[in-house]
């Protein structure tokens, strides 16, 4: 299933690496480093003007960061209501 990042953005649930808070997240120094080093190697997409809130570490076809004006909270409760479309159309009990 797919996860819809902001305007015409959506990547496979299967893809995603990791859904994270840009405000709380990029207070560590780590974290600051990777986003920088992302961007520096050309690995960041923007999905909108909008003022960032969430970015979104997928591993396809490349790791690829997308900075997205969707909370990280809205885009981790999208991921769980596809995982349980997913298992309901497999049978599975939810």
């Amino acid at each position: 299933m797919y996860l819809h990042l902001g305007q015409d953005y959506v990547v496979h649930t299967r893809d995603i690496i990791g859904i994270f808070d840009i405000e709380s997240s990029s207070v560590a120094k780590n974290t600051r480093q990777f986003l920088r080093r992302a961007e520096e190697e050309g690995a960041v997409v923007t999905v909108s003007g909008e003022l960032p809130k969430s970015f979104v570490v997928t591993d396809f076809p490349v790791q690829t960061v997308f900075i997205s004006p969707i909370s990280a909270r809205t885009l981790q409760r999208r991921c769980e209501r596809i995982e349980n479309m997913d298992q309901y159309q497999r049978g599975g009990a939810l």
